[in-house]
């Protein structure tokens, strides 16, 4: 899997990756502790609302700026994003107001959503053989793992040390290493976009990528199948402590353990699937994840109503894993089956598009998760998100049908042509 960072502009993307996302780490609990100090006991809504708002921004804004960038050099473009985040981390210590904290968290998700899709679509043009791209697809999975993990230790040890406001300085460092690295990349030219006058201007170049997932049916499924990923994925982060604290009665020393677990299956996969994606279709991959999570909804709505028993913990911890282990099943392929679904040009629309689409599922999943746990309970809360996740997978099988063609062969993949289904 390490051989793709043989190639000097991967690796100095995917260090760029590391380096951001562990500050972006630092920044999620630090952000925790400046909302306490703001807000007390209410706390818990500021971050609610600063989530919210991080959703609204990646659904948002990815499109329309990658309308609006088509004609910037991604290089300055990812660069520009960086630098951007870095002034708002740096601005983040000495607000006084819970509104200035909505506020700088827009500007940086919007930075965000700026960077992450150009980043994305950049990839496949470093790594154009099949092989190479899987493997750097799971680098990025391992990637995000990393961060979920390593962080929090970190952000922990460091608090031994400092205030929590000096966080915010390790996320700008973070973010500042990453635009360097950017720039320091030789990119790949973009594809020149020869109808880029006739889309129609920035509407219809922002709603390009949009437009392309309901007119390919694999990237329909692709959205059914973000929709399953996303539900498991918010029961796990809405819902750990409820299970560990209320559920349960274990110490909040135990809530850490629990995320790790979900890290850890979602890590276990990354690690494993390069070589099953080298013989197995993305198809045959990605569907069978989304009705297992429909499976691990039922297991853990029968553990919820269970009651009792020393048993359910790490019957807890094991289901938490196959969560991440299903997700990380939906989620790394996914760029392959953007690239093979699209024009080389069209790349950067569906990245943006995808990026966009599938945080809407998490906005959806995440209130769904909470309200539903908070109102009716826990096991009601898992019997419905299996009942979405189930839906979501039929929907998928439908759009995503077995053609001939599929595996296509490795010399022909990746190429910019759009195949069938």
């Amino acid at each position: 899997m390490l051989s793709v960072l043989r190639n000097r502009t991967c690796l100095h993307l995917f260090a760029a990756q590391i380096v951001a996302l562990v500050g972006t780490g630092l920044a999620t609990v630090a952000l925790g502790l400046l909302a306490y100090d703001l807000a007390g006991a209410d706390a818990g809504s500021v971050l609610g609302t600063a989530l919210a708002i991080k959703m609204l921004a990646y659904v948002g804004i990815a499109p329309v700026v990658t309308a609006l960038a088509h004609r910037i050099p991604r290089r300055r473009l990812m660069a520009a994003s960086d630098l951007t985040r870095a002034a708002v981390a740096l601005t983040l210590p000495f607000v006084t107001e819970v509104w200035q904290v909505y506020v700088l968290i827009f500007v940086l998700q919007s930075a965000s959503a700026a960077f992450t899709p150009a980043f994305q679509s950049v990839i496949p043009e470093v790594l154009p053989e099949e092989r190479a791209y899987t493997r750097a697809l799971s680098l990025s999975r391992l990637a995000y793992d990393t961060e979920s993990l390593v962080s929090p230790v970190l952000a922990a040890a460091l608090l031994a040390l400092i205030s929590y406001h000096w966080l915010f300085w390790g996320t700008a460092a973070g973010f500042l290493a990453s635009a360097a690295l950017v720039v320091s990349a030789v990119l790949p030219k973009p594809i020149r976009r020869e109808r880029a006058e006739a889309d129609g201007g920035v509407l219809a170049r922002s709603v390009r990528g949009a437009r392309l997932f309901l007119a390919v049916p694999r990237l329909r499924a692709m959205l059914a199948l973000d929709l399953a990923a996303a539900a498991a994925g918010a029961m796990v982060i809405v819902n750990t402590v409820v299970y560990v604290r209320d559920q349960l009665g274990r110490p909040a020393a135990d809530v850490p353990v629990a995320l790790g677990a979900y890290g850890a299956g979602s890590m276990a996969v990354a690690l494993l699937l390069p070589r099953v994606l080298d013989r197995t279709p993305d198809r045959s991959v990605m569907l069978p994840a989304a009705f297992g999570i429909v499976g691990l909804f039922a297991l853990l709505a029968a553990v919820t109503a269970a009651g009792t028993g020393a048993w359910r913990w790490p019957v807890l911890l094991t289901v938490w894993a196959a969560f991440g282990a299903v997700g990380s099943l939906i989620l790394t392929p996914t760029g392959r089956v953007l690239r093979d679904s699209v024009a080389e040009e069209d790349l950067p629309a569906v990245f943006a598009a995808q990026f966009s689409l599938s945080h809407g599922c998490w906005l959806l999943t995440y209130p769904l998760a909470g309200w539903l746990g908070a109102t009716l309970g826990l096991t009601e809360a898992s019997a419905a998100l299996g009942v979405v996740t189930s839906a979501a997978g039929v929907l998928a099988a439908r759009a995503w049908r077995r053609v001939p063609a599929e595996p296509a062969p490795v010399a022909s993949r990746g190429r910019g042509a759009a195949v069938p289904g």
